[in-house]
């Protein structure tokens, strides 16, 4: 028998003001609830277990002396867990006060369910289509990597990968599960092993996906709100991306697909020549510089007592403000700012104050408003820190 409900784990390298959110929204997320927290540093240069572990104590750190990624450093802290449920949680994200006590219940009323995962949004409340997708067989593959699966994505033929043809806010079984969240029923993971460290970086979470199903589980995507800053959709066009996702599918086709051999190895490779020749060019043309915003308005959600600190914040982070606003949440609730969307819409960016406005609420917001040109800051008051999607 478990001793522990759930058991977490967080990756950390050189994002330690990232992890430290996510932590306070993890501590939010498991009161009342019996379980353990494991952040392994992978190496960090930025005295990220110096400056959590006073924080969080606890919280159970592993501090690698080199970087051996993710797959290692998650394998190292399963090894350690004691929780029916094992979390892997990136550490650019945020999750609900409410998220991990409904999940928990859904894999208790479905034994059959060996993972679940969320509906992930970045740093602009737009849904990331890595959420909920399929195998990369060699014919949804040659969809992803051509583009067909863009073309149609309401198609079930061709845009199988992403299963964007699939409602984001309703409940689906689904293939893949996304290594950001990824809640996994410990039995699972005796009966079919952990992660394969032959993956450095992408794919693991495929691989033990494909591994969950084969070992007679299902796995299920829930609409349960979580921010992911960095997701794969916001790195489509960074090198080191695309060479280290497409080299991890071809890990993945010479495992499981052995005969499709020298023909996927074909298609892969030129993807990768082609979408890094594109992205070096977009580069060069300046399509990948951070919009210059020189006509920013934030709107800042806070009691009136806090709104001092959180203006300094956002003036030292986005010196090219031209408005700074208050929503005074000792006279308005943050979610009355919903209703009266109209009145929001002159705003290039919002922040919000924890624990003034609550982790779901944000995340609600933010589901709510969506817009890609809209960028939303996080301004935590015990640590002093604004945290924007790009920092």
């Amino acid at each position: 028998m478990s001793d522990k409900k759930l058991s977490i784990i967080i990756v950390n390298y050189n994002v330690k003001y990232f992890v430290e959110q996510c932590l306070w929204s993890v501590r939010a997320a498991l009161a009342g609830m019996e379980a353990e927290i494991f952040v392994v540093d992978n190496n960090s240069s930025d005295g990220s277990v110096a400056y959590l572990e006073p924080r969080f104590p606890e919280v159970a750190f592993i501090a690698n002396k080199d970087n051996p990624g993710f797959a290692v450093a998650n394998n190292q802290a399963i090894r350690q867990c004691t929780g029916e449920y094992v979390l892997l949680l990136n550490p650019d994200t945020l999750i609900g006060e409410d998220c991990l006590r409904s999940l928990c219940y859904f894999m208790d009323e479905h034994p059959q369910a060996g993972g679940v995962g969320v509906k992930m949004m970045d740093g602009h409340g737009m849904f990331l289509i890595e959420s909920k997708r399929s195998f990369p067989s060699p014919w949804n593959s040659f969809c992803k990597i051509f583009g067909l699966s863009r073309l149609f994505p309401h198609s079930p033929r061709y845009a199988r990968y992403n299963l964007c043809y699939l409602d984001e806010n309703k409940t689906h079984k689904v293939e893949v599960l996304a290594g950001a969240f990824m809640l996994l029923r410990y039995e699972a993971l005796e009966k079919v092993g952990l992660l394969d460290e032959a993956f450095f970086m992408y794919g693991e979470d495929i691989d033990l996906s494909y591994r969950i199903c084969q070992g007679g589980y299902k796995n299920y995507y829930i609409p349960e709100r979580i921010l992911h800053y960095k997701g794969e959709s916001t790195r489509h066009n960074d090198i080191k991306y695309i060479k280290a996702f497409y080299g991890a599918m071809l890990i993945f086709f010479k495992k499981y697909y052995p005969k499709s051999g020298w023909l996927s190895s074909f298609f892969i490779r030129l993807a990768i020549t082609g979408r890094t020749s594109v992205a070096a060019c977009l580069g060069l043309l300046g399509r990948n510089k951070k919009r210059k915003g020189n006509h920013r308005r934030i709107l800042i959600h806070c009691h009136e007592e806090n709104f001092p600190a959180i203006k300094k914040a956002c003036r030292k982070r986005m010196p090219q403000l031209e408005y700074i606003n208050l929503w005074d949440l000792d006279e308005d609730r943050v979610m009355d700012a919903i209703c009266r969307r109209n009145q929001m819409k002159g705003f290039t960016d919002f922040a919000f104050c924890y624990p003034d406005v609550r982790f779901e609420q944000m995340l609600l917001y933010m589901d709510k408003m969506v817009n890609k040109k809209v960028t939303y800051h996080i301004y935590n008051k015990y640590a002093g820190q604004l945290i924007s999607p790009d920092k």
